[in-house]
């Protein structure tokens, strides 16, 4: 990835959020988010799972919390310790499974250790951060205090949808 594809501008119903992306820290990781950003495949999906004092995360469904389907194949796992969850850090969501994450995401509200990656490990393999919010910060914290309750069968998510409206490339 060249230099000047590795920033993204992520506007939501919330306000904007600006990103820097990692790709010389993870590589397919990079490749992998910016496949489904020139897709335009986030746009008009939600946070659907949103808990202050954690993590926000989207990439997955619509309002209505239907999945959005297809995804493309998982992306192997590129956590590694000089990468730290930090807050403001974007990572991958994924399963139990290591290598399991396509197109979901979180950004991380505080600093969260508990998902570094500490050794290789099914249970010390961490989650994959790969960029970090250069500018919103405001914005992450407003929509990790929204109200949440139970929709569909899940936790978290807020009562009043927070949308994705795009996430784009853009200039630094």
């Amino acid at each position: 990835m060249a230099a000047t594809a590795s920033v993204v501008t992520i506007e939501t119903s919330m306000g904007t959020i600006k990103a820097e992306l990692w790709p010389d820290k993870a590589p397919a990781t990079v490749s992998n988010f910016l496949a489904y950003v020139d897709e335009q495949f986030y746009d008009g999906l939600v946070f659907h799972r949103v808990i202050n004092r954690f993590m926000i995360q989207g990439g997955g469904f619509a309002s209505d919390m239907r999945y959005k389907r297809p995804t493309r194949a998982p992306v192997k796992n590129e956590a590694r310790s000089d990468a730290p969850n930090k807050r403001g850090t974007l990572a991958m969501a994924r399963t139990a499974v290591v290598d399991s994450a396509t197109s979901q995401f979180f950004i991380n509200h505080v600093d969260n250790a508990a998902l570094n990656h500490r050794s290789k490990s099914d249970e010390e393999f961490g989650y994959c951060v790969f960029g970090n919010v250069t500018e919103g910060l405001d914005v992450l914290d407003a929509i990790a205090k929204v109200p949440t309750g139970v929709a569909a069968g899940h936790r978290d998510v807020p009562v009043e949808p927070v949308v994705i409206k795009s996430i784009r490339r853009s200039a630094p």
